[in-house]
């Protein structure tokens, strides 16, 4: 999995609102091991929606858009295994590093309590790179 999503990679989160329709959030996204098994990570505020769904029901559904070609696909279903404040706000100048080449998020704030989400993946379902043909004219 974790070859797939190397680079700057955004994902879609998708969470279960109370009322059990989606929400869909355009995210980050890191990969940890975690005793031989690995986790994906998404970094967040406490209490932003998302945060507050799977608080609720831990289920979740991720899309990556793969950068070399965005006509792939990649769905991987989990469920939060955890959620952490500790490291948090390293977690998010890490990733601030990786997608925004700063060396600290740049919307940190005192009033924002960071989170980690742990996501332990159950089903991926992988469609390789479409229309590679067409991509290279455009170029």
């Amino acid at each position: 999995m974790s070859n797939s999503l190397k680079g700057i990679i955004f994902a879609f989160l998708g969470t279960l609102n109370k009322d059990g329709s989606p929400q869909v959030t355009p995210t980050w996204i890191g990969i940890v091991e975690d005793e031989g098994q690995e986790l994906i990570l998404i970094n967040t505020a406490r209490d932003r929606i998302k945060q507050k769904n799977v608080s609720r029901d831990p289920r979740v559904s991720i899309s990556p858009v793969d950068e070399e070609n965005p006509y792939s696909m990649i769905t991987i279903k989990g469920r939060v295994v955890d959620q952490t404040t500790n490291g948090a706000d390293e977690h998010i100048d890490k990733l601030a590093k990786r997608y925004l080449n700063a060396e600290r998020y740049p919307a940190h704030s005192s009033n924002v309590k960071r989170i980690i989400l742990k996501i332990k993946p159950e089903k991926s379902f992988y469609l390789p790179p479409r229309y590679i043909e067409y991509l290279e004219k455009i170029k």
